[in-house]
């Protein structure tokens, strides 16, 4: 399997975020690269959490001997095989790639949500884009998730969604009328979601000093 959706026809929660993250016309993400690849990466974390693969314990992820049908078992290897324990915002920091990225995006390409489109430039360079060909995933998380914006029942795939986009400062662009206060609780009793927001702090104040 090669990002494809996972048993009982759901989304991914990495295959999710980086679908609500992309422009559906044109294909561009529309966050900053450098907060998707962080935002991803805790994405990926939160998947295996909610496989039962990985938990927090104290202050460092361990895997937790289980052995899902996952389609990030690279990411799960790495964790199992590291000697030393990481905190949530090092594993962030560790598994941000350019590549699972693109990975995950060939992955919805092949099941027909987005359209893998390739441009040259100066008959040079090649950048490809994902505009969105398949508008009914997108609609069913985005009801899902407006649900349980509204009150409604949240269940821990939805939640785990909602805090993962309040870290990467995406939900308030999405849905701009949404408690942030509640949201930004949520996403602080996250472990996932807290990793996403301690590397995205530690990048900018790495940029505001090199900007000095």
């Amino acid at each position: 399997m090669d990002a494809n959706i996972q048993n009982g026809g759901e989304l991914s929660l990495p295959q999710a975020l980086l679908l609500l993250a992309t422009n559906d016309k044109d294909g561009q993400t529309d966050v900053p690269a450098v907060v998707l690849r962080a935002a991803l990466a805790g994405a990926v974390l939160a998947e295996l959490d909610l496989l039962g693969a990985i938990e927090l314990q104290g202050k460092h992820v361990r895997a937790t001997g289980a052995t899902p049908h996952t389609d990030f078992q690279h990411q799960l290897e790495l964790i199992r095989d590291k000697s030393r324990p990481h905190t949530p915002k090092r594993w962030v920091s560790m598994l941000e790639s350019r590549a699972e990225l693109h990975r995950i995006y060939e992955g919805m390409a092949s099941l027909g949500i987005v359209e893998r489109v390739g441009e040259r430039h100066l008959g040079l360079f090649r950048t490809t884009r994902y505009p969105e060909k398949d508008h009914a995933p997108e609609a069913a998380l985005l009801k899902r998730i407006e649900a349980a914006l509204g009150g409604g029942s949240s269940d821990p795939r939805t939640a785990a969604l909602i805090a993962l986009l309040h870290s990467a400062e995406m939900l308030g662009k999405i849905f701009p009328a949404a408690d942030q206060s509640h949201v930004r609780e949520m996403a602080n009793d996250y472990w996932p979601s807290r990793g996403v927001a301690g590397e995205l702090r530690m990048i900018r104040l790495a940029d505001a000093e090199a900007a000095t």
